[in-house]
């Protein structure tokens, strides 16, 4: 009986010991392969935005998203394809132990435009947050909202003065998207585009002036000091010294930039996170080039062919590049290229809304004798 105990006992630590050791092995990643082989793995969660998109690894069709999938350390070519939208290609790296997640924005191969205005659409101006858009015609200046409103609410255009701009008057948004301030030859005019104030009715605002400019720049360095405080002292300090045009993603983890001189964006100073981004990155910033830089992962990405402004989309995952003949959605990291809109728009003149679903364009369909007007670019 007390051998029969002793051979229990001894049994149960080595199962426990084989399933302890099991477990260790599992979760660094090792896994049986098609041979019966133990190998080393790594995980790779893939998501799409729709789902239910085919997930291709170097030419095979392997699972749809949005899933996890155990593969062989390696390096593979993973496409993310579904019917009636552009494909999405990105070279992965899989590392022993490591959840490498990827999220891949799909837009259509074919996208719709739906009027937002009708008479015309002159200076078309983005407000700090996306959410409006001023603009003037014939009859005044407008402002229309470029978020998706409710049904029952009102989402057109809606007029904020009568007073008809000629071709030397320009505005600017406030640093709150609150005020606009229109400046003409002689006078400056700052109107709430919350109430209509006619004509006859604008106050001129010169004699204080400056003191609306040095506020407006005051409230914009408060508001990119409390944004760039989450970072380490010296990062902030090149932030600070070396580039201009500072805009963080609307989730707040990204920083695109224009260098305003060579420098380096020091690594180590952000603890690196496991399955960050394995593409190329530079840590070198050269002046008037444009960049990414991800701040959970500690990676900087040079955004290459630009030709005019660059915004976020509402993903913060990608950036809206307008060129001169089309419309261009990438990966923040500069890859996935994909133009969404090939037709005749008036150059710069795209803008993102606070949805991931359409932009903003301002184009008169080819009809060169025809006002332009806003339209709304659908990419759902």
């Amino acid at each position: 009986m007390t051998k029969l105990r002793v051979f229990i006992f001894l049994l149960t630590i080595l199962i426990v010991g084989i399933l302890g050791f099991s477990l260790i092995l599992y979760a660094n990643g090792y896994r049986l392969n098609k041979s019966r082989e133990l190998v080393a793995n790594g995980l790779l969660v893939a998501n799409s935005d729709p789902s239910g998109a085919q997930i291709i690894i170097d030419g095979k069709l392997n699972s749809a998203t949005n899933s996890t999938i155990t593969l062989p350390l390696g390096s593979y070519n993973v496409k993310i394809k579904k019917e009636g939208y552009l494909e999405w290609q990105k070279q992965i790296d899989i590392s022993q132990g490591v959840v490498t997640e990827i999220d891949a924005s799909l837009f259509p191969q074919a996208v719709s435009l739906n009027p937002i205005t009708f008479a015309g659409s002159i200076n078309p101006t983005i407000s700090p947050d996306y959410s409006k858009i001023v603009y003037s015609d014939s009859t005044g200046i407008w402002v229309v909202e470029t978020i998706n409103l409710p049904i029952g609410f009102n989402s057109g255009p809606t007029k904020i003065t009568d007073f008809v701009p000629d071709s030397n008057t320009t505005w600017q948004w406030s640093p709150d998207s609150k005020q606009i301030l229109i400046s003409t030859k002689a006078s400056h005019y700052l109107l709430n585009i919350s109430s209509t104030t006619p004509s006859s009715q604008l106050t001129d605002v010169t004699s204080s002036l400056n003191k609306i400019l040095v506020s407006w720049e005051t409230l914009k360095s408060n508001q990119l000091d409390s944004l760039l405080s989450k970072l380490p002292q010296e990062l902030q300090l090149t932030f600070k010294s070396k580039t201009k045009d500072i805009s963080f993603s609307p989730d707040q983890t990204k920083i695109l930039y224009t260098a305003t001189a060579s420098g380096t964006i020091q690594s180590g100073l952000i603890k690196a996170l496991p399955g960050s981004s394995t593409q190329k990155q530079t840590r070198s910033i050269e002046k008037n080039h444009y960049y990414v830089f991800d701040i959970k992962e500690d990676r900087n990405f040079e955004i290459t062919d630009v030709a005019g402004p660059i915004y976020w989309f509402a993903s913060s995952r990608n950036l809206i590049i307008p060129q001169k003949d089309k419309i261009v959605i990438c990966d923040y990291d500069n890859t996935n290229k994909q133009t969404v809109y090939a037709g005749s728009y008036v150059f710069p003149n795209a803008f993102p809304t606070p949805n991931t679903n359409r932009i903003f364009v301002l184009t008169n369909l080819g009809a060169v004798k025809a006002a332009p007007n806003l339209y709304s670019l659908n990419l759902r």
